[in-house]
């Protein structure tokens, strides 16, 4: 089941009443995990560029939609890599400033996956 995401502010979300200190991955059954940032930073130096190795952790078969909360002032992006990986995968892509983000990910239907950065 698709958790509800209360709201969000610079350093945090709020998923189903609880409140988060750190970028989460939502998962297609709903599961909320810590994102692996690291995954692209050990690239980009930054987590403001989603690797490959990130997409492809990220991405679950059968997903639909990629929802990504690109943070409080929107500087998360894609690598060219990542973005063809998704093509690839017929996965759409949304990439929205972290409050943006939430709306649409609260208001989306079918297969969606969901990355939400809290900061920047």
């Amino acid at each position: 089941m698709k958790p509800t995401i209360d709201g969000t502010k610079f350093g945090s979300i709020t998923i189903e009443g609880e409140k988060i200190e750190h970028d989460v991955v939502i998962r297609l059954n709903g599961d909320v995990e810590k994102r692996k940032k690291k995954l692209s930073k050990a690239l980009y130096g930054t987590s403001h560029v989603i690797s490959l190795a990130e997409a492809k952790h990220v991405y679950e078969d059968g997903a639909e939609r990629l929802i990504v909360g690109t943070g409080q002032n929107g500087l998360v992006t894609l690598s060219e890599e990542a973005t063809d990986y998704f093509r690839r995968k017929a996965c759409r892509v949304d990439l929205l400033p972290t409050p943006e983000a939430l709306k649409a990910w609260n208001e989306a239907k079918g297969a969606v996956i969901g990355l939400f950065h809290v900061t920047c």
